[in-house]
């Protein structure tokens, strides 16, 4: 028989107990964790729902639990979930990961956040949870997560979201937001590298990447120092040309002197129009122009290939969680339950597109099929 010493359940051992004295203990803490975990796994979406799952499991769950007295109930899962101490329990989710030993040379770690729109409570001056996520879409797995409040706090969030995880050899891209001294020191002393979006928010070192290349255009690409790789791409009634120039530092751009490990400026340039311009419905013709500093060197086909996954943080997870998982509409919110259990989703999304015993398969109905065979559950946990 299995039991939870040595599957990979044993890294919530460390979980501090959040429950005052042990007289109310009924529950194992770690049975709680687990059962939220497997229930997640299996279309649960509430507390209910989880309760539910256990009692219809049980028999399978035993497996790896104690369950002394049996299945906890709905009410006693929210209250143990919701004063779960946020920091720690992503450091044990971290722990999994950790031993799946992953190798990041060379990938790219996309870094953003979002927000889940109705996990606000207007009546205990809650605000919405905004979760800022690191995804590598090669791998297929959320490297790790941090809880804020505000998108703001984005800027405080990701050195700490940087510090969690393991990132040495990866090329870590950003947005505008994570465009700080502070963040891309982080990257450089975890031996990383980094492309990020340069915008208004720091408005020297934007205006000075323009005028660069203002003044290439204006030259009319006569500079040889810039290099530039193109890519087209057809897809939902559109073309998308895109176009990334990139060009070692300017020595004369002092403002560059503070971003430490800088080598290379960039442009994006994308240009969107209609497959089918005389359908009434097409989008309309557009062009994009953004600005990124690198500590890759100018090579413009690597750095466009970040440029362009970038947005796969954005696609693979954040459409996912609402999509496959109603993130957006779920009102568990209590105490530090939004947190507790968006971390968990975003857990559950790696396990399931990581799986592989379920080939060619949705992830809506890889649920399904968990929920309906522990055979296939066992395959998401441990596979």
């Amino acid at each position: 028989m299995l039991t939870r010493t040595n599957v990979n359940f044993s890294c919530f051992e460390s979980l501090p107990e959040p429950r005052r004295t042990k007289a109310n203990f009924r529950h194992d803490l770690i049975d709680i964790i687990v059962l939220a975990l497997c229930g997640t796994i299996c279309y649960c979406e509430t507390w209910e729902d989880i309760e539910d799952f256990g009692n219809e499991r049980k028999e399978w769950l035993n497996k790896y639990l104690t369950l002394t007295n049996g299945i906890p109930s709905h009410d006693t899962i929210a209250r143990v979930i919701s004063r779960l101490d946020t920091a720690t329990f992503f450091q044990c989710l971290q722990q999994w990961i950790d031993g799946l030993k992953l190798d990041l040379k060379g990938k790219g770690i996309h870094i953003d956040g979002k927000t889940a729109r109705h996990s606000f409570d207007s009546a205990s001056n809650l605000n919405s949870l905004h979760m800022v996520s690191a995804w590598v879409d090669e791998a297929s797995i959320c490297l790790g997560q941090i809880a804020t409040e505000e998108k703001s706090n984005e800027i405080t969030a990701v050195p700490l979201l940087l510090e969690l995880i393991e990132i040495k050899g990866a090329v870590v891209t950003l947005d505008a937001m994570g465009c700080q001294q502070k963040i891309v020191e982080k990257i450089i002393e975890k031996q990383a590298d980094y492309v990020i979006t340069v915008k208004g928010n720091q408005p020297k070192l934007h205006t000075a990447i323009a005028d660069q290349f203002e003044q290439y255009f204006k030259d009319d690409r006569q500079d040889r120092k810039f290099r530039s790789h193109r890519k087209n791409a057809k897809s939902r009634g559109r073309i998308t040309h895109q176009e990334v120039i990139v060009a070692p530092v300017p020595p004369e751009i002092k403002a560059l002197d503070k971003w430490q490990g800088i080598q290379s400026i960039g442009m994006v340039r994308r240009h969107r129009e209609p497959v089918n311009p005389n359908n009434s419905r097409a989008i309309q013709a557009s062009e994009h122009v953004t600005y990124f500093i690198s500590s890759l060197g100018p090579t413009a086909s690597l750095i466009q290939k970040y440029v362009s996954k970038h947005w796969t943080v954005e696609n693979s997870l954040h459409w996912t969680l609402d999509v496959t998982f109603t993130e957006d509409q779920s009102r568990i919110r209590k105490g530090n339950s939004a947190a507790i259990m968006g971390s968990l989703r975003r857990f559950v999304l790696s396990l399931l597109k990581r799986d592989t015993s379920m080939p060619k398969t949705s992830l809506k109905r890889k649920r399904l099929r968990a929920a309906l065979n522990t055979d296939n559950l066992d395959a998401v946990l441990f596979g």
